[in-house]
Parts: C-alpha cells; structure tokens; sequence
C-alpha cells in the first residue's frame, strides 16, 4: 500500500507540533495546551538526544539530557516524521524496558545522501562538517573517484580531508603514482593526512584535525575504513566496527558496515561510520554545480571567450589556456570531463 499524502493543513499541523516539543525543550517544561494534539502514550518528558545508529524501523538514541548524558535507548520514531539519519538531533520521549519513541527533529547543519538501488536519494549521515575521503594503496585508488567525494563535499559545503591509510604497506616505487595524486590535491589546497591503522602512525595527527568536528569516512570498500575507526577510538569494546578482509581475487574489499554509526573519538570530536560505497553518484547535480565542486577551476569561472564553453577545443578557453600555462593540472580537466559524462548518463 502507497504511503498516505499529507495535506498541507496535516503538514502544518505536525510542523506547529514539532515546533511546540522545541520550545517546550529550550523552556525546560513538560506542560501541554489542550490543542496540542500529541499522545504521549505514558512516555516521560521530552529531551534532547542524539541519533547514534539506525536499524531499519529502529533508532539508537544517545541522550543528551544532564541528568542522563550518555544513556542508549532503542526508539522508534513517529509516523510523519521525515527520514532521520544518523547524526541527527532530536527530541524523543523515553518509555519503558530502555526504549522510547523519537517525537521531532531538529535543525540540521548539513545532510548527506546517497542513492538507493531505486536511484532516490536517502540520508547517511546529518550535522557532518568533515568528509574524510580514505584511500589506501590497496585497492588502487583513481583520482576520478576521489573527485566524486571532493565535489560531493564541496557542493555540501562540508571541508574535505584526504587520508592515505595503510601506509604500513606503502611502497614508494609501486605507488608512485599515488604520490603524484596527492600531491596535485596538496597543491589545491586539500589537507592530507599519511595514517596507519596497524601502527598508530599519523593517529594524533588525525584526532587533533578532527577536534570538534563530525567527520564521515567515505571511500571504497576495503581501505580500511573499519580498522581506521577501531584505532582512532582506541580502545576495542563490544560495539568494534566490524573488519572485513580485501579480496584477493579483484582487490577490491568486502562489504562489512552495514549501518551508519556515530563514535565518539577519546579526546577529540565525533566520527561516523558509513557503509562501504565504491561510488557516489553526482546524478542529482548540474553541470554548473560540478564545475563548482572543482575548487580549482573557480577561478576562471566566466573568463571563457564563449559563454557556451565546452572547456574542450573552443578558442579562447580559459581553463584550456590554464592548462597550458602550467596553472591547472591536466589530470583535473580530465577528470572533469569523466565526471561530466557520467552526470549526462546519470550515474
């Protein structure tokens, strides 16, 4: 059965409703006007609380309330609500036996998405400031990827971190090329951290750049996101990110967190764990925000002799001329380019 459409008088009802739960929370009052048409159905008073995980119909919520800080509680969350993810701040209600139910949503500062297996796009991970883009020299990394998650973040104004995990087995003549990759996004001025999860190098490095952020690590299966989370919270306990192992067969990883998670990392800021995702798809954009997420190519944004610019063999390009002066890296234009056609195909 099709999900029942609200009409907008229903929609602005459950708005005033979720709206009325905030102010009676920054109030710090329980108390309830007639017209306030919301059963509470023998729950306690509403409080703050912090989403941590989502199982399907369920919701891991970590109370921030003073008098219950750090408390986990499994809710479920109101019909009507829109879609939480993990991340989330919300107003919930506690109940019985350590559940509770998820009564509003509060602002967001970010969200990010990605597409289902039905191409609608569904949220991983809210309330985001760093996107930690992990690559390893196992399996080989492509620049082209890495510029998914770059324009991805830019278009979310979130501040990308480039991190190369596995160092430990990084070799300078075989990996040559990835040198040379991470060199051209250090020259644009994306930050890159140099990590290993089996040795601990490059760890303080990494919490002290995520002091008070929310970062997600993004990146292909099997670099060794899950271990990089194990070894950033320091310690080992029941909740362990699941490890998968790489596939000799392809080198490409298994598929091993199957839910977003939020960390607390010792001394630093939060973490979420996001399911292993080979590619993210830019379908939802425009040519003009992918242009945008290469940070780079602003700067001649508008300077093309044709306002119809292809940035391919028209004369007078400012981004061609770029390129031959030495300013702009050749391998950026081409990745552009590969992004581009994979927007025009939908991908």
């Amino acid at each position: 059965m099709s999900k029942r459409r609200l009409s907008q008088r229903q929609r602005g009802r459950i708005d005033r409703n979720q709206q009325l739960r905030q102010v009676r929370l920054d109030k710090g009052s329980d108390s309830r006007t007639a017209k306030d048409e919301i059963n509470t159905e023998d729950l306690g008073p509403e409080q703050p609380g912090l989403v941590i995980c989502h199982y399907g119909q369920q919701l891991e919520i970590e109370s921030t309330a003073a008098d219950s800080a750090g408390q986990i509680y499994r809710c479920f969350q109101r019909t009507n609500l829109p879609p939480i993810a993990t991340g989330d701040r919300v107003i919930w209600q506690p109940g019985s036996n350590g559940q509770g139910v998820v009564v509003a949503l509060q602002e967001r500062s970010s969200l990010m998405s990605r597409p289902n297996q039905q191409s609608v796009l569904r949220p991983v991970a809210a309330n985001v400031s760093v996107v930690a883009i992990v690559i390893a020299p196992l399996p080989q990394p492509f620049s082209n990827l890495v510029d998914r998650y770059l324009v991805m973040a830019e278009h979310l104004g979130l501040k990308p971190l480039i991190v190369l995990n596995k160092t430990d087995i990084f070799d300078p003549e075989r990996d040559a090329a990835i040198t040379d990759m991470l060199a051209i996004y250090q020259d644009i001025g994306y930050p890159v951290i140099r990590v290993s999860s089996q040795t601990g190098d490059g760890m303080e490095e990494i919490l002290t750049f995520l002091a008070t952020q929310t970062v997600v690590f993004v990146g292909q299966s099997g670099v060794g996101k899950s271990s990089l989370v194990n070894a950033l919270r320091g310690s080992y306990g029941d909740d362990e990110a699941a490890v998968g192992e790489l596939s000799t067969a392809r080198d490409k990883g298994t598929h091993t967190t199957t839910a977003a998670r939020l960390y607390h990392l010792p001394g630093s800021g939060d973490l979420i764990d996001s399911p292993g995702i080979r590619e993210f798809g830019l379908w939802h954009m425009d040519a003009g925000q992918m242009f945008e997420g290469f940070v780079d190519f602003r700067p001649y944004a508008g300077a093309c002799r044709f306002r119809d610019c292809s940035h391919q063999s028209e004369p007078g390009c400012a981004l061609q001329t770029a390129v031959a002066e030495n300013k702009l890296h050749p391998q950026r234009l081409q990745s552009y380019f590969m992004l581009l056609s994979s927007l025009e195909d939908g991908a």
